[in-house]
């Protein structure tokens, strides 16, 4: 059993030995590394990301990551590809083949048989020697200085390896293709994710909308927040023109301040110049200028026309935020 001592200074040599890993990458981003980066753009077909065993799993994420950032892509196999998966790789597909030896049994019927069919092959691998390397037509150079498994049998440093250059690759496309947070949104519809990139505020504002006219009495202003229940009310002009709000600490305040409450009007106690944003913002980024002005309500309105108030809270129901 080791010590609490020596279990942090294993866990620290593997994170220095994946780190020193990740570091020797930057000389894989070459001139291979841009082939493959534009034959995937300029290509009309989709992205097969195979490999086996651990190599597998690195695949199966990569190609999550090519999907969510607008690069359609499927999942391969080498195993599975040789009993009959081949069958989803079509004319006009790319294929991204992960291995450490590129000499794996699987691998090498795979890549055998993708050739026949006249694929292009894009190999993430770190042996240039290996049958993998020399059947592909770009090779991104995938070697480690070591393994971080002290026997040099469980992968730990290629296969971060391989994660590393699969996500440079989908960033690069992604930034190749001018790929957008609205682009990313439409493939993430769902979630936590998908509303910081979608809902807005109009869709939190409900039929309360809270208003008081500027010579309103501070009596009447009490009633108008209270029955609306979002702690505050927007204050208008003559014109109909929102002009400040008061909240709850607006009115805590003032009775702090003033000994004679009752004869106050809105506009002795409102804040002149409220925090405004359109029914078209993003929830996300009315939520930021909440947090960045440290208050807890925006009013919203379009083209001088009131809408309503939102409040913290209707954020946090929404789960955007805690």
């Amino acid at each position: 059993m080791k010590s609490p001592i020596q279990i942090k200074k294993i866990a620290q040599e593997v994170i220095d030995i994946e780190y020193r890993s990740i570091k020797k990458l930057l000389g894989s981003i070459n001139d291979d590394f841009v082939e493959a980066v534009d034959l995937i753009t300029k290509s009309n077909g989709r992205l097969i990301v195979a490999g086996v065993g651990k190599s597998a799993n690195i695949s199966s994420k990569l190609v999550a990551t090519f999907n969510s950032t607008g690069q359609p892509s499927i999942f391969l196999h080498a195993a599975d590809a040789i009993h009959g998966d081949l069958g989803n790789v079509q004319q006009g597909d790319i294929v991204i083949c992960l291995s450490k030896s590129g000499n794996t049994k699987e691998i090498k019927l795979l890549i055998s048989n993708l050739k026949v069919l006249g694929n292009k092959i894009i190999s993430i691998c770190g042996n240039p020697s290996s049958y993998l390397v020399k059947n592909s037509d770009i090779n991104i150079d995938g070697s480690i200085p070591e393994e971080a498994c002290p026997y040099d049998l469980a992968p730990t440093s290629s296969t971060t390896a391989q994660l590393v250059l699969g996500d440079a690759l989908a960033i690069c496309l992604l930034k190749n293709r001018g790929f957008t947070k609205e682009d990313f949104a439409r493939f993430h519809p769902g979630g936590i994710l998908g509303k910081k990139l979608t809902l807005k505020v109009d869709s939190l504002i409900n039929n309360k909308k809270p208003l008081v006219q500027e010579d309103t009495l501070i009596k009447d202003v009490i009633v108008e927040i209270s029955k609306n229940r979002l702690g505050a009310t927007a204050v208008s002009d003559s014109k109909n023109i929102v002009i400040g709000i008061i909240t709850d600490g607006d009115l805590r305040r003032s009775l702090e301040k003033n000994s004679v409450f009752s004869d106050l009007l809105a506009r002795d106690i409102m804040t002149s110049n409220p925090k405004i944003v359109g029914s078209e913002t993003l929830v996300y980024d009315a939520f930021k200028i909440m947090k960045s002005f440290n208050i807890t309500q925006l009013i919203i309105e379009d083209e001088k026309v009131y809408k309503g108030i939102i409040h913290l809270h209707d954020i946090i129901e929404e789960g955007i935020v805690k």
